[in-house]
C-alpha cells in the first residue's frame, strides 16, 4: 500500500510539474489536465483516475505545494523567539513567496477560485493554509478563537497574494503590515468577531479577484 501511495503521490507531481508549464497558454482548465497527461503519456482515462475532478484536483494540489514549501522555509526560524505578530508576518511571507516560485500558474490559480462554481475549493485551501502557519506559529486554541484566527490569517494571504501578483513585494509587504496592525490583535479577536461573518468577507473578496485582471 505504502509504494502505491508513494507512486501515487510522485505520479501527482509529476502532472502537476507538467501542467505548470503549460498553464500559460492553456490556463486553468480540463486542456491543461490533458496537455499534463500527454506529456507523461498518460491517456485521459488514467489522468482521472489520479486527479477525478481535473483542475480543481491540480489546484488543491498546487496549494499543497506552496504549503509544505512555506513550511519548509520556516523549518528553520524559531517561533518562539518571536512575538506572535512577527510570527504571522514571518508566516505570511513565506507562503506568499512560495507561491510566487510558480508566478504564472499562482495567477490562473486564484482566477480558477474566483470562479463561482470553485469558491468553496478556495476557501477550503486558504483556509489549509492559514491553518499549517497558526499551527507552525504555536497556536493552540480550541474555542471560537481557532476558527477566528485562521479565517483572519486566510483573508490576509489572499489580499497580499493578490496585491503582490498585481504590484511588486514592497507594497505587498506594506499591505501585509498594514493588514497585520488592523486585525491581528488579540484583543479583537475577543470583541464579538464572528468566524461566520469574516468567511463572508473572504468569499466576496475572492469572488472580486473576477474583476481584476486574473482568468481561469
Amino acid at each position: 500500500m505504502s509504494n502505491e501511495s508513494d507512486w501515487a503521490a510522485q505520479t501527482e507531481a509529476r502532472l502537476l510539474d507538467a501542467a505548470i508549464g503549460h498553464v500559460e497558454s492553456l490556463g486553468w482548465s480540463k486542456r491543461l489536465v490533458a496537455a499534463a497527461a500527454r506529456d507523461l503519456g498518460f491517456s485521459i482515462a488514467e489522468a482521472e483516475l489520479l486527479l477525478p475532478e481535473g483542475p480543481r484536483d491540480l489546484a488543491a494540489l498546487l496549494a499543497r505545494r506552496h504549503d509544505d514549501a512555506a513550511l519548509a522555509a520556516l523549518g528553520a526560524q524559531d517561533p518562539s523567539a518571536l512575538k506572535i505578530r512577527e510570527r504571522i508576518r514571518v508566516g505570511a511571507l513565506a507562503r506568499i513567496d512560495a507561491a510566487m516560485a510558480d508566478r504564472s500558474a499562482t495567477r490562473r490559480w486564484m482566477g480558477f477560485l474566483a470562479l463561482p462554481a470553485n469558491m468553496a475549493l478556495g476557501l477550503r485551501l486558504l483556509w489549509a493554509s492559514a491553518d499549517g502557519l497558526w499551527r507552525w506559529a504555536g497556536d493552540t486554541a480550541t474555542d471560537q478563537n481557532h476558527y477566528t484566527k485562521r479565517v483572519l490569517l486566510a483573508e490576509i494571504l489572499l489580499s497580499t497574494l493578490a496585491l503582490r501578483l498585481a504590484a511588486d513585494a514592497d507594497a505587498a509587504e506594506r499591505h501585509l503590515d498594514g493588514r497585520i496592525a488592523s486585525v491581528m490583535a488579540f484583543e479583537r479577536w475577543k470583541g464579538g468577531l464572528k468566524p461566520a461573518d469574516i468567511a463572508g468577507r473572504l468569499a466576496a473578496r475572492l469572488a472580486r479577484l473576477r474583476y481584476n485582471g486574473l482568468s481561469a
